[in-house]
Formats: C-alpha cells, structure tokens, sequence
C-alpha cells in the first residue's frame, strides 16, 4: 500500500478536525516573532539574547516566557506588551491565511465534517486573527490558552477539548505544524498531520502543506469509494446463500 493510501486509512471515517491556528492556517510567525523581540527589548533586554522563537513556537506566550528564566512579575508585563504588540500587527493586516487553509476548511464543512481550533494562543489575540482573516466561521467551537493551565506541548489543550465537546480520540484528526503542537496531539490519541515542517515530528503524518490535506481527504474518498463494490459483492453472496442466519 502506498503511503497516501495508507494516510487515508487513518483519516478515514473521522469526521471531528482539531485544527491548529498560528503556522497551521495563517502566516503569523513574522508578526509573534517581531512581537516578542520589541516587547523584550522593552521589559526585558537582558533576556533578549537568548530568545529564539523557532525554539517555542506552539507554546503560550506565558510559557515562552517561563522559558527564557522570567521572573513573574517581569514575565507578566512582558506578556501583556507582547500581545499589545502582537494585536497591533494583527490589526495591521500583517497575519495572512496561509495557502489551502479556506480550500481545506471549506472543504471539510462541506463534506459534513466537523471542524474546532485548539490554539496556545490567548483568546484576544485569536479572536483578533479569526476577525482579520474571516476564518471564524467555519469553527463550531474555539479552545485557547486562556481556557487551560497548560499549552503545548502537554496534551491538555487537546483532552480538554475532547472533553468539552464529547469527542472520543479516535474519531477526530488533528492538524499540527509545531513539533510542540505534534507532541499534544499524539499523546492526547489523535491521528496528527503535520504540515509546514522540514522534518516530521515523531508520531505525525507528514504533508508538505495544506492543499495536500485535501488531496488526502480525495485519497480516502477514493479509499471508500473502492470499499462499495466489497459491500455489494458480500450482500449478493448473502442473498445467493439465502441471508444471514
């Protein structure tokens, strides 16, 4: 079997998409990492030289923080101007939708799947970005950082979000771009698909990009498709044996 094949099976059937936002759906790397600079270089320039933010990217401002040896007080102003800084961009229109991602969540509405975002950002900022991009709505339901104590990539963004909309594990996929955001995923017992990524992180399913989400999503049509003639061809030796028992 070949290894789209073998990614459709693992899709197949699972109506409930857990979908990352930053890196995953919009281009918003530019904007955090710029983000994170200024406010550091304001509250913080001591701590400047050691940020680099490919080395957290999927985790929370407030753990990126914690990471680079903040103390509380300073970790909370330098959260609070990141994210004033980080919004400012927003608003400027300096976050764009990534390629695929309208053709991708279009096409899982339409196929009558059920999409959610499951983000380590803050509530503000996401809704901002939603807002910006009109990404909004195609969500049923949105989890942020503000509604766990955690963030990538500790799986509980993705139990809490299994929990509050009675989704078993097995029949949702997640799609991730961070190694952070991976690690969350597989361990909360999700299929992952990771997208953007040089290198696959372990447990994922590697796609170059979005559009080849929905090139997957036509595999396991064709996957499923193939399956109908199997199901005729028992039901009519079933009738020539006279039916089940």
């Amino acid at each position: 079997m070949s290894p789209r094949r073998a990614a459709a099976g693992e899709i197949a059937r699972r109506r409930v998409w857990l979908c990352d936002l930053d890196g995953t759906l919009v281009d918003s790397a530019p904007a955090h990492r710029a983000a994170f600079r200024a406010a550091l270089a304001e509250v913080a320039p001591g701590l400047a030289g050691s940020f680099r933010y490919d080395a957290h990217a999927g985790a929370s401002t407030a753990d990126v923080a914690a990471a680079l040896g903040a103390g509380p007080e300073v970790a909370a102003r330098l959260v609070r101007r990141k994210q004033q800084i980080y919004r400012g961009h927003v608003e400027a229109g300096r976050v764009e939708v990534l390629p695929g991602a309208r053709r991708l969540l279009d096409r899982l509405v339409s196929g009558g799947r059920t999409a959610y975002l499951v983000t380590s950002g803050s509530r503000g900022s996401v809704e901002r970005v939603l807002s910006a991009t009109a990404l909004g709505g195609y969500f049923r339901g949105v989890l942020t950082a503000d509604d766990v104590p955690t963030s990538k990539p500790h799986p509980g963004c993705y139990l809490e979000a299994c929990r509050r909309w009675a989704i078993e594990p097995g029949d949702a996929v997640a799609v991730e771009d961070s190694a952070h955001g991976v690690a969350a995923a597989v361990s909360a017992g999700l299929v992952t698909l990771q997208v953007h990524a040089a290198e696959p992180a372990p447990g994922a399913i590697a796609m170059n990009g979005l559009d080849d989400v929905v090139s997957l999503l036509d595999a396991e049509a064709s996957l499923l498709d193939a399956e109908v003639p199997l199901l005729d061809a028992e039901v009519s030796l079933l009738d020539a044996e006279g039916g089940c028992p």
